[in-house]
């Protein structure tokens, strides 16, 4: 089952499908995010581990 790298919350596999990035990386879930946000919760995260 599919995790969340942020908070470490599983999610499902068609989840992590739609929102993880192009390494497989989840940086946002609806745990750790705003339902309606969690794209750009996830465009935030990543660009600050860049």
């Amino acid at each position: 089952m599919a995790r969340c790298n942020h908070c470490g919350a599983h999610v499902s596999e068609h989840f992590a499908r739609v929102f993880a990035d192009d390494d497989g990386r989840l940086l946002a879930c609806p745990n750790c995010a705003a339902n309606a946000g969690i794209a750009e919760v996830s465009k935030q995260r990543a660009r600050a581990t860049q």
